[in-house]
């Protein structure tokens, strides 16, 4: 993980926030996460979480089109209580969820309810969130980080074309086959849902877009390393039923676009010295992972499928 704040550094930001007003940043509590750091405060009257975006985020990341999504989500009942944002700069609190915990694979391979509870959750902001700002766009935000990567002079692995070219391949079968787009997260990874054993929250919404829901439930997959038991589970409970096949070929699509989408993000990190985690590493997983898949004997079938 990158280095904590200093208690003078984190108090300073806590001081720009009227609802932490008096709050002891001594017993701040270091959290996780990925680009930005994150801490449980404790306040007056009630315990938050204060997000100070990681540097060099403002690249990709634009924080007024982040404010909209988050405040839209929580009005869904979908994210939590957004209590300060800072759209200059990104610096969130958020009200902590009491008697939460953060899910991870291995906690919603233990709980077939928690999949249910994450597929109720998507749906509820896929059906009745407010529009976002923006559309989430793959291939535009992709080429976006090629070109950051060719600047900065990263040597792609072998095959990174050919994957650019199944994918566009993909891509123009979701296009030609096209479904209205609705607010989605965008970057559902398993550590961004909280649940209390009751209700299931979806936070961090610095990627998302309105977009094709199909997204959201094949990056989850991806994400939890789900199986294909697990994967039917997810779509019976989000579709209430069994899903239709086409909706099937787009989350396949989908699962196969966000691998290669989240290995040039991670290779952004490497090159920007994020000392999270190896992201050089990671970002080359993924990319193998989305390979495997593309090159997969099912695959052409369910891009075959999108149409029905």
């Amino acid at each position: 993980m990158s280095e904590p704040l200093s208690p003078e550094t984190l108090a300073a930001y806590a001081a720009r926030v009227p609802e932490l007003a008096g709050t002891d940043i001594g017993r701040a509590q270091r959290l996780g996460g990925l680009t930005n750091l994150n801490y449980l405060v404790v306040g007056s009257t009630a315990r938050y979480v204060i997000r100070i975006p990681g540097e060099g985020t403002e690249q990709y990341i634009d924080r007024r089109v982040e404010a909209v999504a988050a405040r839209s989500a929580a009005a869904a009942g979908v994210n939590t209580e957004i209590v300060f944002f800072d759209e200059s700069d990104g610096l969130m609190v958020t009200r902590f969820v009491e008697g939460s915990v953060t899910m991870s694979p291995a906690t919603f391979a233990a709980d077939n309810g928690a999949l249910q509870r994450a597929a109720e959750v998507m749906r509820r902001l896929h059906t009745t969130a407010e529009p976002f700002a923006i559309d989430f766009q793959v291939f535009p935000m992709l080429q976006q980080y090629k070109s950051l990567l060719v600047a900065k002079g990263f040597e792609f692995p072998d095959g990174f074309a050919e994957a650019e070219t199944i994918g566009s391949a993909a891509q123009a079968a979701l296009e030609a086959n096209p479904v209205s787009f609705v607010p989605s997260h965008c970057d559902p990874l398993c550590e961004n849902f909280i649940d209390t054993g009751e209700r299931m929250f979806l936070i961090d919404f610095e990627y998302s877009g309105n977009y094709d829901p199909m997204w959201d439930l094949g990056d989850f997959s991806v994400e939890g390393s789900f199986t294909p038991e697990q994967d039917t589970a997810l779509l019976r409970a989000y579709f209430g039923g069994d899903p239709p096949v086409s909706q099937v070929g787009r989350m396949i699509a989908h699962k196969a676009l966000c691998d290669l989408f989240w290995a040039a993000w991670a290779w952004l990190q490497h090159v920007d010295g994020n000392p999270v985690e190896d992201f050089l590493a990671y970002g080359i997983g993924r990319f193998e992972r989305c390979m495997r898949l593309m090159k997969s004997d099912d695959f052409p079938g369910h891009i075959t499928a999108i149409a029905g």
